[in-house]
C-alpha cells in the first residue's frame, strides 16, 4: 500500500509540474466549480441554469458567447488571428439516478421526469468533470494567446444522454452561423482507468445506436379458455427468442453487433389474456449495412413469428425504429495518433493507454459527419483511484460503470490530467 501511494502522489507531483495551467489558485477555481456543478445537475433538455453558468464562464475569459444554440447549447468563439478553427466540445446533461456514493457533497436534487415522477439527478456520466476541464482548458488558452493562432470554437451541449444534443445544435446552424471547424476535440470519463492517465482509440470508438420498439398484438381473453384467443405473451416470448438469432446465426461474427431486450410489459392480472405486449430494444453496432440489416431482419423475424401463429396480416407487430439515433464515433486514424503522441510527452507515455472499441454510444460522432467530413477524437479520461483499479483487477472489489449510482471520479486529478492533455492538443493542432 505504500508503495501504491507513494506512485500516485509521485504521478500527481509530476503531472502538476508538467501542467500549463494548474496553479494552486486555479486547481481550487476548478475544484469549486465541478463541485457546484455536481450538487447542481440538470436533465437533458433542462439544462437552463448549468448552460448559464458555461455562457458565463466563456465570457469571463473572453470568448464571444451565444446561448440557446439548439435548446439550452452555448457556443463561444476566441480568434486569435489566422490559421484553423478547431471545435472543442464539452456535455452538460445529468442522469435520472438517486446518487449513492456517501460523498459529503453528493447530489441532492429531485426534478419531475417527462411521466410527472419524482426521480434524483445525478452527474453519473462526468460530464461535471468535462465541464470543468473545457473550463480550465478555455480559461487558459485566452490568457495564453502567444502560444496559438487561428478559432477556437467552445461548445456547450445540452442533451448528450439523449443522443440529440449534438444533432440538435447542427440544426440550429452550428457549422452556418460559427466558424466551421477544421478538426473536433472532446474527452470522456472513463469508469476503469486510473486518474492521472488518458487512453485512446484510433478509427471507430464507439457505436450505432438505434432504440426500437415492438407491440405485439393478440386477441385477449379469459385465462381459463387460451383456445379462444391468441395469448400477445406466447408470440412475444417466441419472438424474444427468435431475435438472438439474428445475432448468432445471422450476423457475420466479425461484425459488432448487439440486440437485447431491455423492456417487456403486458397483461394486468394472472387469469387475463392480454390483448397486446410492448417490447423495447436497444441495437448497437459499427457499419452502417449491419444496422440496416439489424433493424430488416427484426421487422421479417416478427412478421414471421406472427404469421405462423395465425394472426391476420393487420395484426402483424409493430416494429417502430426511435428517432434516437446516435451514430458511431470514428476518430480520425491521423489524429489520434497525432495527438495520442501529444499526451505522451504532456503526462508521461507510461500514462497513456490505446484502449480497444466499445458498444456506448457518444453524438460527438455527428461533428465529424458533416459534408466535407471533419477529422474528430474523442480520447478517454481516466477517473478511479489507482489503488481502486488495482484492487479491481486482484478481484477484491468491483468498479461502479458510469450511469451507476456509486460513480464519483477522483476528481482532482481527472481534472488536473484532462485540462493538461486538452491544453497540450489544442496547442499542437493551433501551433
Amino acid at each position: 500500500m505504500r508503495f501504491i501511494l507513494f506512485a500516485f502522489c509521485a504521478a500527481a507531483t509530476a503531472l502538476q509540474a508538467q501542467s500549463p495551467a494548474q496553479s494552486p489558485a486555479e486547481t481550487e477555481y476548478l475544484r469549486g466549480l465541478y463541485l457546484d456543478l455536481h450538487q447542481h445537475p440538470e436533465l437533458s433538455f433542462h439544462e437552463e441554469q448549468t448552460s448559464k453558468r458555461m455562457a458565463g464562464e466563456l465570457r469571463k475569459a473572453g470568448f464571444e458567447v451565444t446561448e440557446k444554440v439548439g435548446g439550452y447549447g452555448v457556443v463561444g468563439v476566441l480568434k486569435n488571428g489566422e490559421g484553423k478553427t478547431l471545435l472543442v466540445r464539452t456535455d452538460t446533461d445529468a442522469l435520472p439516478i438517486t446518487e449513492d456514493t456517501g460523498a459529503p457533497f453528493a447530489s441532492k436534487v429531485v426534478v419531475k421526469d417527462g411521466a410527472g415522477k419524482d426521480v434524483g439527478t445525478m452527474h453519473a456520466c462526468g460530464h461535471d468533470v468535462h465541464m470543468s476541464v473545457w473550463t480550465g482548458t478555455a480559461r487558459y488558452l485566452a490568457t495564453h494567446k502567444d502560444a496559438w493562432h487561428g478559432t477556437l470554437v467552445f461548445i456547450a451541449q445540452p442533451a448528450e444522454e439523449r443522443g440529440s444534443g449534438a444533432r440538435i445544435m447542427l440544426a440550429d446552424g452550428l457549422y452556418d452561423r460559427f466558424p466551421r471547424p477544421d478538426m473536433a476535440l472532446a474527452l470522456h470519463c472513463n469508469a476503469t482507468l486510473a486518474a492521472g492517465r488518458v487512453g485512446y482509440c484510433p478509427n471507430y470508438a464507439l457505436a450505432n445506436v438505434d432504440m426500437v420498439d415492438i407491440t405485439v398484438y393478440g386477441e385477449g381473453g379469459h385465462g381459463a379458455y387460451p383456445h379462444t384467443t391468441k395469448d400477445p405473451i406466447v408470440l412475444a416470448a417466441r419472438i424474444i427468442t427468435d431475435l438472438q438469432t439474428i445475432i448468432s446465426r445471422e450476423n457475420n461474427p466479425l461484425e459488432p453487433a448487439v440486440l437485447t431486450v431491455g423492456s417487456i410489459h403486458g397483461g394486468t392480472k394472472g387469469n387475463i389474456i392480454p390483448s397486446e405486449v410492448k417490447l423495447e430494444l436497444t441495437l448497437r453496432s459499427y457499419s452502417m449495412d449491419v444496422r440496416n440489416a439489424l433493424i430488416e431482419r427484426i421487422k421479417r423475424t416478427c412478421n414471421g413469428a406472427a404469421m405462423g401463429y395465425g394472426l391476420p396480416e393487420n395484426k402483424y407487430p409493430k416494429v417502430t425504429v426511435l428517432d434516437e439515433f446516435v451514430p458511431a464515433l470514428f476518430n480520425d486514424p491521423n489524429l489520434t495518433i497525432q495527438l495520442a503522441s501529444v499526451f505522451g510527452k504532456a503526462i508521461g507515455e507510461g500514462n497513456i493507454s490505446k484502449m480497444a472499441p466499445v458498444m456506448g454510444a457518444e453524438d460527438f460522432s455527428r461533428y465529424g459527419l458533416m459534408e466535407p467530413p471533419v477529422p474528430i477524437l474523442l480520447y478517454w479520461l481516466g477517473t478511479i483511484p489507482q489503488a481502486k483499479v488495482d484492487a479491481a483487477k486482484r478481484g477484491e472489489t468491483a468498479l461502479p460503470s458510469l450511469h451507476s449510482a456509486q460513480y464519483l471520479p477522483e476528481y482532482d486529478l481527472s481534472i488536473k490530467t484532462g485540462v493538461t492533455t486538452m491544453i497540450a492538443g489544442v496547442l499542437e493542432l493551433m501551433k
